[in-house]
């Protein structure tokens, strides 16, 4: 049995790493859209910058979980945090995702995703686009 933890055994490293890059995603779609990446929906913290962009990148973690398991299942020696190991999961940016009955890089369906929301902000929309899993 396995317990995600910040600072837990393996594979927490592959996890915490890839979550890194899924949040950097993120908050680049953010500020691609014009929000301010400091206000969050339900994460609140006056010293965390990226409040909005770990809102928004719940729905998007099975995707690094995904590929985390996919490297579990491809080695066996995931102690080390090797180069490697961190050039599989520098892939998750371009992971096909299906977001609106489309299938695109997930990069681009966070940038669907933040401009979304930015559109319910402004009442322009009133749903916003998430990613479905496969």
């Amino acid at each position: 049995m396995f317990f995600r933890k910040r600072e837990g055994p393996p594979p927490n490293n592959l996890l915490n790493y890839g979550c890194a890059i899924l949040r950097a995603t993120v908050a680049r779609a953010i500020v691609g859209t014009g929000l301010l990446s400091t206000l969050g929906i339900h994460h609140r913290n006056r010293y965390n910058a990226y409040c909005l962009a770990d809102d928004i990148m719940e729905p998007y973690r099975p995707f690094v979980d995904m590929i985390v398991r996919k490297i579990i299942h491809e080695t066996s020696n995931v102690e080390t945090l090797t180069k490697e190991l961190k050039v599989q999961l520098l892939n998750i940016p371009t992971v096909d995702v299906l977001i609106d009955d489309q299938t695109s890089p997930l990069m681009i369906a966070t940038q669907r995703t933040a401009a979304s929301l930015a559109k319910c902000f402004t009442s322009e929309q009133q749903k916003n686009l998430f990613p479905e899993m496969p």
